[in-house]
């Protein structure tokens, strides 16, 4: 996985609640057998128009949010079904973190699996950040990661929580395969021990 340290790009207000799964990555985009392809499967009946064209109105298709790195979503974002296609799609889309106030929990899990940042804020301090990025002028902002803070275009700093063995992977990189494999001499230790110690697992 990409390492994240401090990222800076434009953030898209994307504040409905519940935006569940299928909204982000429909039914129709997971028939392949490997990850490739499924950016243009993100927000898919959000973004065209029945006629395949374009829909103007949706934030990722006007010009200040093209290229967003971030999403200021509103709550329980990713609820529905467990499909991880849908956090594979954002990240293939650039999608770098996620901003919010509640997330769905399997949903949370294979965004950090996967190298997306999410970030948990209180209610007020969402509602700054969509005021603030939702001009084209103040779109962009930094999320440093190895400070915790998010730093606004108007000058704001804001701080956030997240847990040290979540931070570190994402800043090195790791999934979790990586993540234990960091450990391989320990566990390699450990079954050499537990080996010794009940023998009669060796007949």
């Amino acid at each position: 996985m990409q390492p994240f340290d401090t990222v800076t790009g434009s953030a898209a207000p994307l504040l409905a609640a519940n935006i569940d799964t299928d909204v982000i990555m429909p039914k129709q985009f997971l028939k392949g057998i490997d990850r490739s392809g499924l950016a243009q499967g993100v927000f898919f009946d959000l973004r065209l128009l029945p006629d395949g064209t374009p829909n103007p109105g949706f934030i990722l298709n006007q010009p200040a949010w093209q290229q967003a790195s971030f999403l200021v979503t509103g709550p329980n974002f990713g609820c529905g079904s467990s499909r991880e296609h849908a956090v594979w799609g954002l990240r293939q889309r650039g999608i770098r973190a996620l901003i919010g106030t509640r997330f769905a929990g399997i949903f949370q899990d294979n965004c950090q699996r996967n190298g997306v940042l999410v970030i948990q804020l209180d209610e007020a301090q969402l509602a700054n950040i969509a005021e603030v990025v939702s001009q084209p002028a103040t779109a962009e902002l930094s999320v440093d990661l190895p400070r915790q803070q998010i730093r606004l275009a108007d000058g704001t700093v804001i701080p956030f929580l997240i847990d040290e063995l979540g931070k570190q992977a994402l800043m090195q990189g790791l999934d979790a395969v990586g993540a234990t494999l960091q450990r391989a001499e320990q566990i390699r230790a450990f079954e050499r021990q537990h080996l010794r110690d009940n023998p009669w697992l060796n007949l």
